[in-house]
């Protein structure tokens, strides 16, 4: 990534730190020839790296200019033991990588306005906005902690689905139920509306729901 950064900024005769850095990480390379006025890209982002034999790599980066955004491959040589590495070859300009299809949700089961929602729009208040103390809602033995700083006002649920038809009872189950939900909310802050989507696991007790776990992303459950 910093030696496409460094190359896309560079001038053919080195004459220009981003020439030189360019130069530190693959010296055989030869540097674009680019006029005064050339646009820079605004960032380099590093989008995949596959391994090949003997130490070779090639690494796809993303260079990202006023109105385009453009994608390079470059080869580089890494040592054994990962402490050093040499660009072999300049960069080669490719297509974009193609758009991967999305699974079918494994959230089949809509949940309409009931104990289940309620609970799940009492915690993300409490956990996003400090509306309340986040540790009502969890189940025995869970610990979750609230965004610091409250960071946002306040916080709506959008949609609730779930794996499990338990989800949507209108009546809270028996004793240890345990459903796995994903939600979509809206937090607003004084900057503007922010959708955020969560998967939460809740489990029941005692007549009511509690979060056992809470997945962001690809994070896992915490």
């Amino acid at each position: 990534m910093q030696f496409v950064d460094a190359w896309l900024r560079s001038r053919a005769d080195a004459s220009t730190g981003a020439g030189r850095r360019a130069l530190s990480m693959a010296p055989d390379v030869v540097l674009p020839s680019l006029a005064k006025n050339a646009p820079a890209p605004r960032r380099v982002t590093p989008v995949r790296s596959v391994p090949h034999s003997g130490g070779q790599w090639s690494v796809t980066v993303a260079a990202q200019y006023a109105v385009v955004v453009r994608y390079f491959v470059v080869s580089a040589l890494v040592s054994a033991d990962g402490d050093s590495f040499t660009v072999t070859a300049a960069p080669a300009l490719v297509a974009a990588p193609a758009v991967h299809p999305v699974p079918a949700s494994a959230y089949g089961v809509s949940v309409s306005q009931g104990p289940l929602t309620q609970t799940v729009g009492e915690f993300l208040s409490a956990y996003l906005a400090g509306q309340g103390e986040v540790g009502r809602y969890l189940a025995p033995g869970v610990r979750m902690a609230a965004v610091s700083s409250a960071a946002f006002k306040d916080v709506e649920v959008r949609d609730v689905t779930a794996r499990e038809d338990a989800a949507a009872a209108t009546d809270v189950p028996r004793d240890g139920t345990r459903v796995h939900v994903q939600v979509h909310a809206e937090a607003r802050d004084g900057s503007g509306r922010w959708p955020l989507s969560y998967e939460l696991t809740l489990v029941a007790r005692g007549g009511r729901w509690e979060i056992a776990g809470l997945t962001a992303g690809t994070g896992g459950e915490r």
